[in-house]
């Protein structure tokens, strides 16, 4: 994938990863609560794909709980693709996964990415014109090409993840709108 080539992306991706490594972010309660905020207000979002939070990624599990009316689907690691998988439980339907990173058991139903209403997406670095800086194998930009015309596409990340520029690339996909816990 082109972005793999990408100086500008590389030197990018090691400048987050030593800020965060330099001022560990936390849990990203802050994040988290403007997230639901935003889906309080916003009911007709009826299925959710979210995710399983990385070290240094904003925990978006408790939201699970928060809002019990709402289909939540995760990503499982496929090959070079991810798939969503429907949880409802996140203790009973996550287990250690692709990278070490918690994804829907083999035995979570499989939802198109089609019928997701809205994208939380993780990433390392968001740009002020929602350029997404992804870790480099492009299973986001992948998993959110068929998507919808229609559904929104969310970043979600730590203050210390907004750059001034992510660089993108043609096949790069952007987030309708960024949260990071400072209202923006």
């Amino acid at each position: 994938m082109a972005s793999e080539k990408s100086q500008p992306k590389r030197e990018l991706r090691r400048t987050v990863r030593e800020s965060i490594r330099a001022n560990p972010p936390g849990d990203g309660a802050a994040v988290r609560m403007e997230v639901a905020a935003w889906l309080e207000n916003h009911p007709d979002l009826r299925v959710i794909a979210s995710y399983a939070a990385m070290p240094d990624e904003v925990d978006l599990l408790p939201l699970v709980a928060m809002f019990p009316d709402r289909r939540w689907v995760f990503p499982r690691v496929e090959g070079d693709d991810l798939a969503l998988c429907h949880v409802a439980d996140t203790v009973r339907d996550l287990a250690a996964g692709a990278f070490g990173i918690r994804e829907p058991i083999a035995a979570a139903p499989v939802v198109p990415a089609g019928e997701v209403d809205v994208f939380l997406c993780p990433g390392l670095a968001f740009d002020p014109r929602g350029g997404r800086l992804g870790r480099g194998r492009g299973f986001y930009d992948r998993l959110l090409a068929p998507a919808r015309p229609t559904a929104l596409r969310i970043g979600v990340c730590h203050p210390l993840q907004r750059v001034a520029d992510t660089y993108p690339e043609p096949h790069d996909i952007p987030m309708h709108r960024v949260f990071d816990g400072e209202g923006a």
